[in-house]
């Protein structure tokens, strides 16, 4: 099996690495050229639809995947599986899966959790939607690249667990925060907050396993100045998108509308480039009023 991956960036290409680590003929395309890698970066993107059997895309947005898609149908060998791991509005997910139905081409949607350091180790969490026969011929390239791949239902049902998993993380994140926040005030020792709420009924991910808060718990990118395992960035994104599914369904989502307005300032404060519990010192900053 020959494999084809487009976008090539801090995702993407330690991915693409793993694929080819584990022997599979592994070739990239990227509008950047100039990648230190070593798999085979092709220059001709006509070569490169015709010389693989399965396509990976992870790319900035819907608009680039709908780009990039609307190219490879009019070259692609029928019965190709498209695999795009990209974060994306659903909107566009159902539109390339579509225009790919059209010309006999299968798609899966398979967003990714566990960030750039998920990513190198392999221990990614897939989310997939599309077909299940295709997702049953490809799941093994999946258990490369991560530790779980979950088939979710039909196309969108990807992006769609993946959107409404990140805003609990989101509102979860500032939650802890806010704890953090009024524990330092009060005068509560964090370890104390941290060996009493993980063990109770405040326990969580963004308490257990990524704390905001530096020397807490297992190390995470609050021990290194807040450089971002998964940025305030990519947080915005993801409550983003699910704010617009939460419109065009007519969802009552008040937290997570909240959230995504908390990180909206935050990247007026400081947040552009830090990891997404970058929150936790923004709020120290701040009086109530």
């Amino acid at each position: 099996m020959k494999i084809g991956f487009i976008g090539l960036g801090n995702m993407g290409l330690p991915m693409a690495e793993n694929l080819q680590k584990a022997g599979y003929e592994v070739t990239g395309f990227d509008i950047n050229k100039n990648i230190n890698t070593v798999i085979k970066i092709s220059n001709s993107f006509e070569n490169f639809l015709i010389d693989n059997d399965v396509l990976f895309t992870m790319l900035p947005s819907g608009k680039e995947v709908s780009a990039v898609y609307k190219e490879i149908v009019e070259k692609s060998i029928s019965s190709r599986i498209m695999i795009d791991c990209s974060t994306i509005d659903i909107k566009s997910t159902h539109s390339i899966a579509e225009l790919a139905k059209k010309h006999r081409l299968q798609t899966l949607d398979a967003p990714v959790s566990g960030g750039v350091v998920g990513a190198k180790d392999g221990t990614l969490t897939f989310m997939v939607g599309g077909d299940q026969k295709a997702f049953e011929k490809v799941k093994p390239l999946f258990e490369i690249m991560g530790k779980k791949a979950i088939y979710c239902g039909k196309s969108g049902s990807g992006q769609a667990a993946k959107m409404c998993n990140n805003m609990i993380l989101g509102i979860s994140m500032i939650g802890v925060s806010e704890a953090f926040t009024l524990a330092e005030k009060i005068g509560l020792d964090f370890e104390k907050l941290f060996e009493v709420s993980s063990n109770s009924s405040g326990s969580c991910w963004a308490l257990n396993t990524y704390s905001p808060a530096p020397g807490i718990g297992p190390k995470t990118p609050a021990d290194n100045n807040y450089e971002p395992g998964f940025s305030s960035d990519l947080m915005l994104k993801d409550l983003s998108l699910a704010q617009n599914a939460a419109e065009q369904t007519n969802s009552h989502t008040p937290l997570g509308l909240h959230a995504m307005q908390i990180y909206e300032e935050l990247m007026k404060e400081g947040g552009q480039g830090k990891d997404f519990s970058y929150v936790l010192p923004v709020f120290s900053k701040k009086s109530r009023n």
